[in-house]
């Protein structure tokens, strides 16, 4: 690396830096955490480091999921989220900390996404990591939208349990992409992505993504080969590849069959149908998963539009979810033509999109589909390929009118009392 490449590399993280932390202050204070009372990974991450996995007294009415189960109350969320918040948990036990400070926790996840998906950018050429105004005005702009332009910025806001999941699982996939593509490194890579799956187990279904995509790189300089040799290179250069990316995501996924079974005795129950009453919830009449949901967590995603509200000179929003392209139009730009890795970004979006739409109902009380902040990266990815490298008007019109959408939401959801369940 040349003396001029270490001096824009050392520009770059300290424009991402600023950015981050720009970014995390916005977040904090534009933010109140309505849900932050709903603490149940932390309250789980305390058990476990006073050796019990679940709680031995009969936990407050508001965690009303917590699952009585034997002699113990047991949570729904999978060991990763747990494991996540052990350091909150460790500070409370040291007494630096009272309360769950999901305020602080959802700036700092804004923050650190909004670094990596400005630093993931330049996985796209010189020409998506320039520092002219034009370019770098573009990646900014990207870099902010998937946290202020749309839903992120609004659920995450909320700081309960499973909204913080949502956002560490956002961060996890983020990070792991740049890690695969922009500054390849398979164990980084592999324990961010252990951390995204840890907090939404159904991204396990995107392993094959990350692998395609190192195997791709590692392969790019073979053409003149034959078939044979180039595959017997691939698969030498790449073992310690697949080792390197598979350690730790399989090691929490044997940790958490343990867990499980020591827990409900099974490796596959993570407990949600034993939260009391929900069996009774006419939406998981077929179980938890079921494509008799599809249709309506379609339309909830796609086509659910705003409303009408007599006491609000304005549009309001459902209070259980609306389309995903209404409180974001930025994401019409999906549809452009090209972009690098477009084949892959529009398969794992359409398998997790399926996935989600077979969840028993669209994610409960929420603005737009929660459940869809672990899209967000691959749709990053293929916004930022399909586009010119320089920001155009049409984008810096669809992140402004996106960005005030989700501020609207932000505010009314979370400052005020004009949407109610």
């Amino acid at each position: 690396m040349t003396a001029h490449e270490r001096r824009d590399t050392v520009r770059q993280f300290w424009i991402a830096a600023t950015l981050s932390l720009f970014a995390a202050l916005a977040f904090y204070f534009s933010t109140n955490p309505t849900l932050r009372d709903l603490d149940y990974t932390v309250e789980i991450a305390s058990a476990l480091l006073r050796g019990d996995l679940g709680l031995r007294e009969k936990p407050p009415e508001w965690l009303n999921e917590m699952i009585p189960y034997g002699n113990r109350y047991y949570s729904a969320f999978p060991l990763g989220a747990v494991l996540s918040m052990v350091p909150v948990a460790l500070l409370q036990k040291a007494s630096l900390i009272h309360n769950f400070p999901s305020r602080i926790l959802g700036a700092l996840i804004a923050g650190a996404c909004v670094y990596f998906f400005f630093q993931l950018a330049k996985a796209f050429g010189p020409d998506y990591s320039s520092l002219k105004p034009k370019p770098l005005a573009r990646r900014i702009l990207l870099a902010l939208f998937p946290v202020f332009a749309t839903w992120t910025w609004c659920n995450l806001g909320m700081g309960g349990a499973w909204q913080i999941a949502l956002g560490l699982a956002l961060l996890g996939e983020t990070a792991a992409l740049y890690f695969t593509l922009g500054r390849p490194s398979p164990f980084i890579a592999g324990a961010f992505f252990a951390l995204a799956v840890g907090n939404r187990t159904e991204l396990l279904m995107t392993a094959p993504f990350y692998l395609y995509l190192f195997w791709r790189c590692s392969n790019e300089n073979t053409a003149g080969q034959s078939r044979t040799a180039r595959i017997k290179r691939a698969l030498r250069v790449n073992a310690p590849m697949l080792f390197d990316f598979l350690t730790l995501p399989v090691a929490l996924a044997l940790l958490t069959a343990a867990y499980n079974f020591a827990r409900f005795h099974s490796i596959f129950d993570f407990g949600y149908f034993h939260i009391p009453e929900v069996r009774n919830e006419p939406w998981y009449e077929h179980g938890l998963f079921s494509v008799h949901s599809i249709p309506w967590n379609v339309h909830t995603m796609l086509f659910e539009g705003f409303q009408d509200d007599p006491n609000f000179p304005f549009l309001s929003f459902p209070p259980f979810g609306c389309s995903i392209l209404l409180s974001s139009p930025f994401l019409f730009l999906l549809f452009r033509n090209g972009g690098k890795c477009r084949m892959i970004c529009w398969i794992a979006i359409g398998l997790l999109a399926f996935i989600l739409w077979c969840h028993g109902n669209p994610g409960g009380w929420q603005f737009s589909y929660r459940y869809a902040m672990i899209l967000l990266p691959w749709m990053f990815l293929l916004l930022t390929g399909n586009g010119p490298p320089t920001i155009t008007v049409t984008e810096i019109s669809l992140f402004a009118v996106s960005v005030a959408i989700n501020a609207t939401a932000t505010w009314l959801f979370l400052w005020t009392d004009k949407i109610q369940p």
